[in-house]
């Protein structure tokens, strides 16, 4: 990718600004399809994707041919692990239209030992993401809607408020409710004033909680 291509992913997505120039020329940008499988399991690993937009899921299926969710990305690295692996361990697919950003993953791992700022970004990463998961795994063992919505408010937001990047239906499969029971209960939180609700073009740009 050029420079100029550079800075304008940087004007929207700040977070990536850590990664090296030597990277940033050998990157790309994908545009997937919807239903489109990205990398196979058992296949050799080549690149380390970025999400920009959209949904990637990773999955295997069950001996019945059921579709086994490993990982849901909307936004940011996906399939980490592939940097320290021989093989996928599972498929990469694409549940809608996205928009990747792909950085050759030998050079990726090379960089690593000897650029000390990009390592501590790279760790700074992972580290956001075990604590997303923990979070995940305790808003989960809630039972209610709502106590999953609250949760999610606190734990992803700043100051009771939130700005989404996925759709609403991707973000009730986050939350392990049905997109049914999560219109519901923002609607019923919405008229009880609990939540303040705004949207553009079908999706949740910004969710508060006021005092």
């Amino acid at each position: 990718m050029t420079p100029d291509q550079w800075s304008a992913l940087e004007a929207v997505h700040l977070d990536i600004a850590p990664i090296p120039a030597q990277l940033r020329e050998q990157a790309s940008e994908l545009h997937v399809a919807a239903g489109m499988i990205v990398a196979n399991l058992g296949s050799r690993p080549k690149f380390m994707y970025f999400i920009r937009a959209g949904e990637i899921r990773l999955r295997r299926l069950s001996i019945n041919g059921a579709e086994v969710v490993l990982q849901r990305g909307t936004y940011g690295f996906v399939a980490e692990a592939s940097l320290a692996t021989a093989a996928y361990h599972c498929d990469i697919v694409a549940v809608e239209d996205s928009v990747l950003l792909a950085f050759p993953i030998k050079p990726f791992a090379e960089l690593l030992p000897t650029d000390t700022s990009f390592a501590n970004y790279w760790m700074t990463t992972l580290a956001r993401e075990v604590r997303s998961l923990r979070a995940q795994c305790e808003r989960l063992a809630l039972r209610t809607a709502r106590e999953r919505i609250q949760h999610y408010i606190e734990s992803e937001g700043r100051d009771g408020r939130l700005e989404l990047r996925q759709t609403r239906k991707a973000w009730a499969a986050e939350l392990g409710l049905t997109h049914e029971a999560l219109y519901r209960t923002l609607s019923s939180m919405t008229a009880e004033g609990a939540v303040r609700l705004e949207t553009s073009a079908n999706r949740v740009v910004l969710l508060v909680k006021p005092l």
